[in-house]
Formats: C-alpha cells, structure tokens, sequence
C-alpha cells in the first residue's frame, strides 16, 4: 500500500487520511445528501487541518443528523445549545449557524432544479474538470469555477461558501481531478498522462 505514488498531502502514517485519499478525494460524487454533508464539512474546515474535520467526521455524522437538510433546517435554538455544548464536533456558533442557513438554501436549490446534484455539477458542464500537476506547488486555492460557483451559491443564501471552500469541495467530491499526474489515483479517476507542460483537459 505504502509503495504506491501518492499526492504528497497524504501522510502514510495517519491511516484515516490514507483512506480519505485513496478512496474519496476527487471520486465524482452525486449523491445529495453525501454533497450537502462535503459542503459543511468544508465549512467546519475553515482555518483548521483537513485532518482534524476527517477525526471528527463521525461526531459531526452524529450530531447532524446524518446530514439531513430537511432535518438541519428546522434545528431551533435549544439544538443550537446541544451542539455548542457537544465537545466532538467544531463548536464554532457561525460555523453551526451557517450549515442551518445552508440546509435551507440547499433545499431551495434542490426544489428548483430536482437536485443539488444537478445545480451543483452544471457548474462545471456536467463533467469533471481533469488536470495535470506534477507538483503541489500548481494546484491552485482558487479558479474561475470555483469563483462563479461560490457567486451563485452566495446569491442563493449559502454560508462560508468562499471561492477557496468552494474549490476544496470541487476537488473532494471530483468536480475536478487534483490528484498529482504520478499519483496512482489520477489514471484510475480517468486522468490521462502526457508528456508536456502541465494543462487543464475536460474529459
């Protein structure tokens, strides 16, 4: 396992963010409540490690209902007060707030277009952005896409939905493919590599 290549943000020795890597990060995701889950998440990452959201993802699971937005909209403040009091999750009152605001506006955007799936993929034409770093040093916080994105997420009432979150989420759930061209996971997520400069290709 160890021997294969990897993006080199993946620590070999936390097996948590191993798995994370190898089996998540940059897999095209279109289930709904599995998108909804990725973009709070994000959020709760905000100025914190990656690695710190993966080793309090089932906390988060627990206290969030499953991620479900129709329950995650009507939370009141008494279930603000449990999860402020809730010591395995970000106890962060504008981070909690905000994925209350988000689960409404997901729900509005869900009504209108059938799914979040669809509103949230037709960002980037139905399919994967794929890229071709060689080096962490290219892969960007930011893109167009990503600005467009976070635009018309915040115009819809979207929380801590900045161009940088809205980026991560792209990549985590394979809007776009990040992974460096030597990693093993790039060519099994579709990557193709070719010999020249590092450039962005659709499928």
């Amino acid at each position: 396992m160890s021997s294969k290549k990897r993006c080199g943000w993946a620590p070999l020795n936390n097996p948590l963010y191993l798995a994370y890597h190898d089996t998540e990060w940059g897999v095209p995701l279109h289930d709904d409540r599995r998108l909804f889950e990725m973009l709070v998440l994000e959020g709760m990452q905000a100025g914190l490690s990656w690695a710190t959201i993966l080793n309090k993802r089932e906390n988060f699971r627990r206290a969030f209902d499953g991620f479900d937005p129709a329950r995650i909209a009507n939370y009141d403040a008494h279930k603000v007060a449990s999860l402020l009091a809730d010591s395995g999750i970000i106890r962060n009152p504008l981070k909690i707030k905000s994925a209350i605001a988000n689960a409404k506006a997901f729900l509005a955007v869900k009504a209108e277009f059938g799914s979040f799936d669809v509103f949230i993929w037709g960002m980037v034409g139905g399919k994967p952005i794929v890229n071709r770093w060689r080096e962490l040093e290219q892969l960007p916080a930011a893109t167009a896409e990503s600005k467009a994105t976070s635009r018309e997420l915040i115009g819809r009432g979207f929380r801590f939905v900045g161009p940088t979150i809205v980026y991560a989420h792209m990549q985590a759930t394979g809007m776009v493919n990040d992974h460096l061209v030597n990693c093993f996971r790039y060519g099994e997520l579709g990557g193709r590599v070719r010999a020249g400069p590092s450039q962005r290709q659709p499928y």
